[in-house]
């Protein structure tokens, strides 16, 4: 148990490729796999750990993630020492400047008592075990512990994402852009393990030379000064920086595999727990390798989907490889295939919608379409 681990959710995510779904709300809070929100993953991955003490660095248009967070409950947060604290009244856009909202708050970090600091970004999609990685970084002797994942397919994925250039000994040399140019690369999870001291004193140092306004690019500029090392992660990983990486990821979800992996029984991924009735399947309906929520109808064909809850689907209408976010309709006879719908969208009966696996239609919120 990580009790004497601090853990910092740096909201700074580029929503630039994410704007489909992020005009109304913050990338971290948006619906993913039926029931959950992005920044449930990384929350319960530190929680999950035993991590009491997590700080949430958000931008300031932040109502829905407020929401949803709310006082930390279902990941065990609501306490009287420690717990959860959500920062969102910083000056600065963390997308371009984080390092001045850390300042703005080190008091937070002067009075915390715990040692070490693990700070991750949400928009990445994975299941670690924090143990595992806090025990890797103080047997190394490193100033600083970089997550990472070797992978093979990044002409293909992770466009825009950081490259790692690392030594045979692990330690990191370089830090770029993955730009799809090669296949196997190292990418950087942009997760880090470090001694609270040592975060204080480099939000001090930036701060006072001006010399870096993002706080990973202090790390990445100093790499000379401090020790810098890796932890290889092996298991699934995806970043939702676009919306065809969201797209795909959801998909993803219905792979046994991963799925199995990601919702794993002992390192739980937990959510705002909402009741709703089970869902109802008519005699017309028919789901097939198809994640479905509570408090929906089911009345036409639903194949290779995810569906949110209270969605009404109705008789004759069709979706294929769709995502449908919560409280919406899809009325007779419509046809669906490769389309996202925001909350409470309204499909018109005989509607005929179609996007691609490359470029998934996204319909944003109104009240029909």
């Amino acid at each position: 148990m990580l009790t004497n681990y601090m853990g910092i959710i740096n909201l700074d995510e580029n929503e630039d490729d994410m704007m489909e779904l992020t005009v109304q709300r913050p990338l971290a809070s948006i619906p993913i796999a039926g029931r959950y929100r992005i920044i449930d993953f990384i929350l319960s991955n530190m929680t999950n750990a035993g991590i009491e003490n997590i700080a949430i660095f958000a931008k300031n248009n932040s109502r829905s993630l407020v929401d949803h967070i709310s006082n930390g409950r279902p990941w065990d947060l609501n306490r009287k020492r420690f717990g959860l604290r959500f920062f969102n009244f910083g000056k600065e856009d963390p997308e371009h400047n984080d390092v001045n909202n850390f300042a703005e708050n080190l008091d937070y970090f002067k009075i915390a008592s715990q040692e070490y600091v693990i700070m991750a970004p949400s928009y990445m999609i994975y299941n670690i075990d924090f143990s595992e990685v806090a025990e890797a970084h103080e047997n190394s002797g490193n100033d600083i512990t970089m997550i990472y994942k070797r992978i093979n397919n990044a002409d293909k994925a992770f466009k825009g994402c950081e490259a790692l250039n690392i030594n045979e000994e692990g330690r990191v040399l370089s830090v770029g852009k993955n730009f799809g140019e090669e296949k196997e690369i190292n990418i950087g999870m942009e997760a880090y393990v470090m001694k609270r001291e040592l975060f204080m004193e480099m939000v001090i140092f930036c701060t006072r030379t001006g010399c870096c306004r993002k706080f990973k690019d202090c790390i990445y500029t100093q790499l000379n000064k401090y020790k810098v090392g890796t932890y290889k992660f092996n298991g699934y990983l995806s970043c939702l920086n676009s919306l065809y990486a969201y797209y795909n990821t959801s998909m993803d979800f219905l792979n046994v595999k991963v799925n199995t992996e990601l919702f794993s029984q002992t390192r739980p991924i937990m959510t705002k727990s909402k009741d709703e009735a089970p869902t109802r399947y008519t005699k017309n309906g028919r789901v097939i390798n198809s994640m479905v929520a509570n408090g929906c109808i089911i009345e036409g064909d639903v194949e290779n989907c995810i569906i949110f809850r209270r969605v009404v689907i109705k008789k004759g209408a069709k979706l294929k490889n769709c995502i449908i976010f919560q409280a919406s309709e899809i009325e007779e006879n419509a046809n669906l295939n490769h389309v996202i719908t925001d909350k409470g969208i309204i499909i018109e009966a005989d509607k005929q919608l179609k996007g691609d696996d490359e470029y998934p239609l996204a319909i944003l919120r109104k009240k029909s379409f």
